[in-house]
């Protein structure tokens, strides 16, 4: 049987993000159209970063598993299918793959392919949002495009601007830290 490349110490770094990324999630400010304003989004592609693409990722379907079983992870302490699939499920349902962008662009060692990856992973995360909004409340593009990606714009500038300084020396701290010790 082969050795599992997950480790106990990747368990709980994991889970820990998945904590995080709840408690980022609480962090919120209601906006009008009923998409939240979060940390969340600054947590996830560190998550990608700090843990690697692969990692990153499972950090974020831990959360979103745990929301959608109905644990109150989500903003506003909500969770439940009903949020997975309400207006904002699209934000939701792309955390994985901003993680896995962000995680994927940190793993080259120039900052701009880091700064692609966290780009491209917000984007995706607006693409995502704005149809999936737009979807389940029958707005149009343009009233999609306003409630989901305008108002957001300069928070998204300063979360990856953050993300891109902090998260490879968050990633650097963590192995060092945490890095098995010699005998």
């Amino acid at each position: 049987m082969g050795r599992s490349k997950f480790s106990v110490r990747d368990l709980c770094f994991t889970g820990i993000f998945a904590a995080v990324i709840t408690v980022a999630s609480q962090l919120s400010v209601p906006m009008p159209y009923g998409v939240p304003m979060t940390l969340q989004t600054f947590v996830i592609p560190l998550a990608g970063i700090a843990l690697g693409a692969k990692k990153g990722a499972i950090a974020t379907f831990i959360y979103i598993g745990l929301g959608a079983a109905g644990i109150p992870v989500f903003a506003g302490y909500a969770g439940g299918m009903g949020i997975v699939f309400g207006p904002t499920g699209g934000f939701i349902l792309s955390f994985p793959v901003m993680a896995l962008l962000a995680g994927a662009g940190a793993k080259k060692d120039k900052m701009t392919w880091l700064a692609s990856g966290l780009v491209a992973g917000a984007a995706f995360n607006y693409i995502c949002g704005m149809l999936w909004f737009g979807f389940a409340t029958s707005a149009d593009l343009k009233t999609a495009f306003a409630a989901c990606v305008m108002p957001f714009i300069p928070t998204a500038i300063v979360k990856i601007a953050l993300a891109a300084a902090f998260g490879r020396q968050v990633r650097r701290a963590l192995a060092k830290r945490f890095s098995p010790s010699p005998t």
